[in-house]
């Protein structure tokens, strides 16, 4: 009889064991469901915010594109009506002054008509280093002139000052002749 007791206390202790097991084997079930639903959720969201960041992105990539593209047009019809605009201002400020221009009016209507149109809109890659290249020794030529006449003048200023102070001695060398001279001729005093 006891032996009776302890074999089905031992059944039952095996049978609540068990019956805690497949419990717990359902709660782990369950929360794996829930953790796979939770991480899909989360994959689904972060799937929708990546999605909403790029089209944000994309959107924002086009509307600079755009503002580029509306402020590189502005900028192209500015310089190109400055151009036909200043060349006919300056035109007009001929007719009204006739020939009296300062030398400013001067400077700007030379360098106007100097001023070439820059049209590199449909030029390839090759093309625009051909074109930097032909401007670059268009600068290279200019800074030379520059140079050279500002040695020019610098020379031209030397041999002003140097004939002047020739000039200056001359001068003072005659004058002392010519009064030691004045007081000995014939007597008089002038």
């Amino acid at each position: 009889m006891e032996l009776q007791a302890l074999i089905d206390s031992h059944f039952e202790a095996r049978k609540k064991e068990e019956e805690e097991l497949v419990a717990l084997k359902e709660r782990i079930e369950k929360r794996r469901a829930e953790r796979a639903e939770q991480q899909r959720i989360r994959a689904e969201k972060e799937r929708e915010r990546q999605n909403r960041l790029a089209e944000e992105k994309a959107r924002r990539e086009e509307e600079d594109a755009k503002r580029k593209a509306e402020d590189d047009l502005k900028k192209k019809k500015a310089l190109s009506s400055m151009g036909v605009n200043y060349s006919s201002y300056l035109a007009k400020a001929d007719q009204k002054r006739g020939k009296k221009q300062t030398a400013r009016e001067m400077k700007k209507k030379v360098l106007a008509e100097r001023r070439k149109p820059l049209n590199i809109d449909h030029l390839s890659e090759e093309k625009l280093t051909d074109k930097a290249k032909e401007l670059w020794e268009t600068l290279y030529q200019l800074e030379t002139n520059k140079f050279e006449c500002a040695e020019k003048l610098k020379r031209q200023k030397y041999e002003i000052t140097n004939l002047r102070s020739r000039i200056d001695q001359a001068q003072k060398h005659s004058k002392k002749a010519g009064t030691t001279a004045k007081g000995k001729v014939g007597g008089r005093w002038k």
